[in-house]
């Protein structure tokens, strides 16, 4: 249970942040987001792993490092934390700034689905390199390799897609009036997706260190 009670508290500490800064209209809403999934998986990464991400947790189930009853778990609790902080946003900043991102017409929600899927296969190929490999035991910089690849992300496509890579942040800006629910399509297939692909490439490059999950049958590369 405490795992669970993790990702929920890291969940919702940052999509909170992430729901404030955008209805306050700050600029630097990527170094916030990414400052708070940082001090987040610091907080939390001994106890529950620091995913506060379904992208996350699938990419970590599908190397073998989460069981299926946990992903489950652990996808209610950062989907519930992403409610909760979106509707909380709203009560402490009532007065939002910055209009509902929309993303008009085809090309553009095509090259949001590709941005959302590329940072977040980045972030998801970091966590499983930078948390979960045994080449990195008990490192020290794997909070910050996770926090600045979301900054670097956001900062890169914000303006396109919103630069979730996250579907409970996309979930808690859509009801913070920060995304429009009628993308929301984009945001589950492009990271639950991303984050699959990210197990896959994990597995094809770390020979000896697949585990035994789902992917475990499948072949790695040679040197």
């Amino acid at each position: 249970m405490r795992k669970y009670v993790t990702e929920f508290i890291g969940t919702f500490g940052l999509v909170f942040t992430v729901g404030c800064a955008g209805r306050s209209g700050s600029g630097l809403v990527p170094l916030a987001a990414g400052a708070a999934l940082m001090v987040m998986v610091y907080a939390g990464g001994h106890i529950s792993g620091g995913h506060f991400n379904p992208a996350v947790s699938l990419g970590v189930f599908l190397r073998g490092k989460l069981p299926l009853a946990d992903l489950i778990a652990y996808w209610v609790a950062q989907i519930a934390a992403a409610l909760i902080a979106g509707l909380l946003a709203i009560f402490v900043i009532q007065h939002r700034v910055p209009g509902t991102l929309t993303i008009p017409g085809a090309h553009a929600k095509f090259a949001a689905l590709i941005a959302e899927l590329l940072f977040t296969f980045a972030l998801v190929y970091v966590v499983l390199n930078v948390a979960t490999s045994r080449d990195h035991p008990d490192n020290s910089f794997y909070g910050l390799a996770i926090g600045f690849t979301v900054a670097a992300g956001a900062f890169a496509v914000g303006g396109l897609s919103g630069g979730a890579f996250n579907p409970a942040v996309a979930i808690g800006a859509m009801i913070a009036g920060l995304f429009s629910w009628a993308n929301i399509w984009i945001y589950l297939i492009a990271e639950l997706v991303g984050g699959a692909a990210a197990a896959v490439v994990f597995h094809l490059l770390n020979r000896g260190d697949v585990g035994d999950g789902p992917l475990a049958k499948l072949p790695t590369l040679s040197d």
